[in-house]
Formats: C-alpha cells, sequence, structure tokens
C-alpha cells in the first residue's frame, strides 16, 4: 500500500492539544509519519496544518509562515499562563479605561516589536521546556525577542462587572505569542489582561475554508481531505520550473544552475521533485521528493 502523502487542515476543536490531533490523524491516514506545523494551546481552535509521509518535510517551512487569529481579551484580570486556563494572580477594575486609551495601547503593539514570550511555553531553558519549570514552582522569564504585529484590529468590546472584554483580528509573524499581546495590553493599560479565546484563521495562504472537523474527517475518511504534496509545496513554497534533464539531476542530489533560488519548489511537469536552496549561485537540493533511478 502506498504511503499517503500531503496535507490535511484541521479545524481543531477546543480542548485538544495539537499531538492528541496527530495521533487521531495517524489513525485516520493509516501512517505514523505524521506531524503539524505549529502548536495550538489546548483552548485554541482553528487552522491546524497536519502534515503525511514526504509532506512532513514541509513542515519546517509551514511553521515559519505568518499566521492569522480571532482572539478575545480580557482586561482587568491577570492569568499566570496569559490565558483562561491559568490561574488567577491579580484583578484590577477596568470601568475606569476608555475605548481610545485601548486603542492607543494596541497601536503601540502593532508593527515591529520586542515581545516577551509567555513563561508557560514551550520555549526550552537550558534544554527543559519554560512550562515545566514554572509547573514546578520556579520564576521563568524568558527574553524579549522581535516579532512583527502587522495586524491588531479591535472588531468589538464588551463591559460588564469591572473587565472589558475586547475582541480583536490579529495578523503575526511566526514565534508571536498572541497570550503575550493580551498580557503586554493589559499592563500598558495598568489593569492586566489575558486571552479568553483564540482561533486561528490562516496559516501561510491556508485557511478556515481548506480546513475539516475531526468528525468530518472521520466520515469522509481522512484521504478525501488531503492536499496532494505538489499541491502543499507550491502554496508552501515559491515555484521554480525545470526541464526533465534538472529534475533527474536534482533526484541524484546533484545541483543546478539557478541563480537567485531558493527556498522555493522545483516543479516538472506540475510535480514536485525537489526544495531547493540557493548555494553560490546553484540551486542546491535541501529535500528530495522524487529520486532518480
Amino acid at each position: 500500500m502506498t504511503e499517503p502523502s500531503g496535507l490535511v487542515v484541521v479545524d481543531k476543536p477546543a480542548g485538544w492539544t495539537s499531538h492528541d490531533v496527530v495521533a487521531r490523524m495517524r489513525r485516520l491516514l493509516g501512517t505514523r509519519k505524521v506531524g503539524h506545523g505549529g502548536t495550538l494551546d489546548p483552548m485554541a481552535t482553528g487552522v491546524l496544518v497536519v502534515a503525511c509521509g514526504k509532506a512532513t518535510r514541509l513542515l519546517t517551512f509551514i511553521s515559519a509562515h505568518d499566521k492569522a487569529y480571532e482572539a478575545t481579551i480580557r482586561l482587568g484580570v491577570s492569568t499566570v499562563t496569559d490565558d483562561a486556563e491559568g490561574e488567577i494572580t491579580a484583578t484590577v477594575s477596568a470601568d475606569g479605561i476608555t475605548d481610545a486609551q485601548i486603542a492607543a495601547a494596541i497601536a503601540d503593539l502593532t508593527g515591529d516589536i520586542q515581545q516577551r514570550p509567555s513563561a508557560v511555553s514551550a520555549i526550552k531553558v537550558n534544554g527543559e521546556r519554560a512550562y515545566a519549570r514554572v509547573r514546578a514552582g520556579e520564576d521563568v522569564e524568558l527574553p524579549a525577542r522581535p516579532v512583527t504585529v502587522s495586524r491588531f484590529e479591535i472588531v468589538a468590546a464588551r463591559r460588564s462587572g469591572g473587565v472589558v472584554d475586547v475582541d480583536v483580528a490579529v495578523d503575526v509573524t511566526s514565534g508571536t505569542y498572541v497570550r503575550a499581546l493580551a498580557r503586554d495590553l493589559g499592563a500598558a493599560l495598568g489593569v492586566g489582561g489575558h486571552l479568553t479565546a483564540l482561533r486561528r484563521t490562516r496559516v501561510g495562504d491556508v485557511t478556515l475554508s481548506d480546513a475539516a472537523t475531526l468528525e468530518e474527517l472521520e466520515a469522509d475518511g481522512a484521504a478525501t481531505h488531503l492536499i496532494s504534496l505538489s499541491d502543499a509545496s507550491t502554496r508552501t513554497l515559491p515555484t521554480v520550473v525545470v526541464d526533465a534533464k534538472a529534475a533527474t539531476a536534482l533526484g541524484y542530489g546533484q545541483r543546478i544552475a539557478a541563480d537567485g533560488v531558493g527556498p522555493a519548489v522545483a516543479v516538472l511537469d506540475g510535480e514536485a521533485i525537489a526544495i531547493v536552496e540557493r548555494d553560490a549561485g546553484e540551486a542546491r537540493p535541501a529535500v528530495v521528493f522524487v529520486t532518480s533511478d
């Protein structure tokens, strides 16, 4: 039986870890070679790109793509995890915060910024995940790093009981923590804040319109929702069209002449042959999908 190879876009349900989804997809696709292109926290829903077979080689590139989210930020309450799953650490009335103040603070968090990731994250500190250190009682503060928030827009705001719930639309570069944006927005306004809802709507050009629920994948058969390796490759990276001679060379792991290339997908007659990278004026195959006999 031929191993399936391609992408399945899952609309991840709340309460599932990304690893839970991968485990389910291994069963539905009938293969162990399955991975995902960017973790979603258990409380989050939406686009989780799952790859199987040779397409798992695309995951490094997929996870580097920009991402879009719909989120709700609660101002007036801080938590240890910067989201609704963590213990409340402080409560401050946000009744005095105006819409104009919220908009100004959001503007300051838009563009190229330095962001300190949430302490309860999968980032490793001296070989151990930061969240494990926090759960062990350590006080962890990760260093800030550059990220880009290209869109941070208010969709709606609701006020009740001393808190303000702000619905936002956010576009960010890979590695940006939306719950850290919630934390920093609350801190800038002096009342604290955390994330109460998060839905990922896009990874690169893969959107919710490409996604299926786990129930749909179970009922239809996951393979019917599989985006082929070639389609997945060309949706993930720029494309370079090669001739048969160059395709054969790439299949042998050899370089071809292609100044200015990379990373990109080398394609022959619509079939993805390899992922190539620029190296001294040539295209070097970094990943080979079709080997030459």
